[in-house]
């Protein structure tokens, strides 16, 4: 199907449809990585990293108000065999391998948790069912620390599952050995309350290969921060994510790729919907290819459906190059609502104009929902646009 109709950057289409897209912001945030959390000065709004983010809705998690309280949230973790679970200490050596925290919301989770859950498949383990780690918030306050470490030419699939009530700030490592294969779903399908602040972390060993898909539909307040780096040459990394915001609700999506190394690849691809009274999404998109990294091929995409009036979107696509030694890079937005010509399309052969409307933004997401590869999965998401569909067309 055709992508969303293009909007000039910063237009605004029948006064209800705002749209931001630039392409001049630095791909380096402001204060230097750090796991001290008085290494970040608590963030007013104006700066750049968090200038898209209401801040009064994060419930203290920036300010350091937000105490942590027995009933946050539960994690459960579902194995197979060849699989090691842990609860470690924060004194565990695995902890600081991916990387660092580059705000100060995801170093406040570090200094705040107590307990780190830590998966590792072993060398050449390739597994023939997912690792299922359920995320359950309680209703209370919390900071947490997961690992998932693969050693070399392993190959695993990870489903993490985010439910209930929470104020959740947390770091997600990602450790892939030496031509390992990883696969994530993240799904962020909270209750309408809770507030979920993270940054992941993805660290890839010499031709290794990475997939992450985001899926956000729950929560008043999402902010992801997919990050990724590179321990050797021949590295792969897909990012992908899909987004359906509702009325009042703020999901925000900010991605840095790092290829900090020679012959490396990346490609992020992000689709959202939005509907609804101040519905706002942000898609941060940053790949920084340095000096270093020759060779390398990376692309950028996010694609916007805004469904009813009143919602935003901000887009932001930033690309930096320090080499002219590179085989391909690039970078696209797009955000806009339904494309007629496709209504029309459907209507004249038939089809009422709530199925059509209903059968565009399926065809919108479908892409990016087959490429889960867990079957369960991918028709409960289906589901869950259904059913968010349904409160608008």
């Amino acid at each position: 199907m055709a992508d969303a109709q293009n909007i000039p950057a910063g237009s605004t289409t029948a006064g209800s449809i705002a749209v931001a897209a630039e392409s001049t912001v630095a791909t380096r945030m402001s204060a230097p990585p750090s796991f001290d959390v008085a290494d970040f000065p608590v963030p007013h709004g104006r700066e750049e990293e968090w200038r898209f983010t209401p801040l009064e809705r994060l419930r203290g998690l920036h300010d350091g108000t937000a105490v942590a309280t027995g009933e946050g949230v539960r994690v459960e973790v579902e194995a197979p065999e060849g699989v090691t679970v842990e609860t470690v200490g924060r004194d565990d050596s695995r902890l600081h391998k991916a990387g660092t925290p580059v705000d100060r919301v995801a170093a406040q989770a570090y200094s705040g948790f107590e307990k780190a859950s830590v998966v590792t498949v072993a060398k050449e383990a390739v597994l023939s069912e997912p690792i299922r780690i359920a995320v359950h918030g309680e209703g209370g306050v919390a900071f947490g620390h997961q690992v998932i470490e693969l050693g070399a030419f392993a190959e695993a699939l990870v489903v993490i599952d985010h439910t209930g009530d929470a104020v959740l700030a947390a770091n997600v490592d990602y450790v892939l050995g030496d031509g390992a294969k990883l696969t994530v779903v993240s799904v962020q399908d909270w209750d309408e309350k809770a507030v979920h602040v993270a940054q992941h972390n993805a660290l890839l060993g010499r031709d290794a290969s990475f997939k992450s898909v985001v899926v956000t539909f729950g929560g008043d307040l999402v902010r992801i921060h997919p990050r990724v780096e590179y321990a050797g040459p021949g590295g792969e990394a897909e990012l992908l994510g899909l987004y359906f915001t509702d009325a009042g609700q703020h999901h925000e999506h900010r991605l840095l790729v790092d290829h900090n190394t020679p012959h490396c690849k990346s490609n992020v691809a992000y689709k959202g919907a939005l509907q609804g009274q101040d519905a706002h999404a942000v898609w941060i998109g940053d790949v920084l290819i340095q000096a270093a990294a020759e060779g390398t091929d990376t692309y950028e995409l996010n694609r916007n459906l805004v469904l009813t009036d009143g919602a935003r979107v901000d887009s932001v696509p930033n690309l930096e190059i320090e080499t002219g030694e590179i085989a391909g890079a690039g970078h696209a937005s797009a955000t806009g609502r339904f494309d007629d010509e496709q209504l029309f399309y459907l209507m004249a052969r038939g089809i009422p104009e709530k199925e059509a409307r209903r059968l565009v933004v399926r065809g919108f997401f479908a892409e990016l929902v087959q490429q889960i590869g867990l079957p369960d999965v991918e028709e409960r998401l289906i589901a869950k646009i259904e059913a968010e569909l349904e409160a608008s067309v």
